[in-house]
């Protein structure tokens, strides 16, 4: 796989605020997986404005790096595999199907995520997630800023499947067969343009905050979560709000809303 440059490299390092790190270890992957979720957000933005969803490194690092945007787990883990590469960690990106409240798995290729090193699985793009690798060599409990994450072997899926659990309940299932990026283009279309998807029911934007709570924008709704879990939401009354609450939080910058591809049923 062909490496970032140095200078895209030292870029994609600024926009996380971190400095080159002297060797390619658990320390410095732990650092950069946390400065990740908290200064380039989970969003699905794209999908709202009409925008492609490119998985090419040129698109993931213009749209990351050059423009100050985040991006879905094909964008935000897909351009963090390139970094982590480029800083010599050996990265392998992986295929999982993602629970449904239903305890259903979704489709193939629902997510990204990545093994870092043989050992380590990291994942900058699953939202509300570890603020921390997880250890796939680890069969107990992990316990995480995140919660109390498990890794164990997947009963009744195929040899070799893993079970990410994170607080006792499934969050996705997990193909240790490594995959390449173009893979997974035909998820990213699914979760652009289908009505099932839960991408296309409306933009949201979220990231970890510097004090280990978590600060999201859905629609017109601003939702701060403490470190401790206390929630407040505000109703942002106009445009304007909205984007600049976008800018504030966020480092983005629009010029029009995102509208909602196919809006949430009022009962939702």
């Amino acid at each position: 796989m062909e490496l970032l440059d140095d200078v895209r490299t030292d870029a994609y390092l600024g926009r996380l605020g971190a400095v080159r790190p002297e060797g390619a270890g658990a320390a410095s992957l732990r650092e950069l997986h946390l400065l990740h979720l908290r200064t380039v957000p989970f969003e699905n933005l794209a999908i709202h404005l009409g925008e492609e969803i490119a998985l090419t490194r040129d698109a993931l690092f213009g749209k990351i790096v050059t423009a100050g945007r985040g991006g879905i787990c094909y964008e935000l883990n897909g351009a963090f595999a390139e970094l982590l590469g480029a800083l010599g960690h050996r990265v392998e990106l992986l295929q999982a199907r993602v629970y449904g409240k239903d305890g259903e798995v979704g489709i193939p290729y629902d997510h990204l995520a990545l093994r870092v090193d043989g050992r380590w699985l990291a994942d900058v793009g699953f939202g509300d997630h570890s603020a921390y690798p997880l250890d796939l060599d680890e069969p107990g409990e992990q316990k995480d800023p995140g919660g109390v994450f498990l890794v164990r072997a997947a009963a009744d899926g195929a040899e070799g499947d893993l079970d990410v659990l994170r607080d006792g309940v499934p969050a996705y299932r997990l193909e240790t067969r490594p995959r390449a990026l173009a893979d997974f283009r035909t998820g990213a279309w699914w979760h652009r343009t289908s009505p099932e998807s839960g991408f296309t029911r409306g933009p949201v934007c979220s990231r970890i905050t510097e004090d280990g709570g978590r600060i999201t924008l859905r629609d017109h709704t601003l939702i701060a979560t403490s470190a401790d879990g206390d929630r407040t939401e505000e109703e942002l009354a106009t445009d304007e709000e909205v984007r600049a609450a976008y800018r504030a939080k966020f480092g983005i910058v629009l010029d029009r809303l995102p509208v909602a591809l196919h809006p949430r049923p009022q009962e939702e």
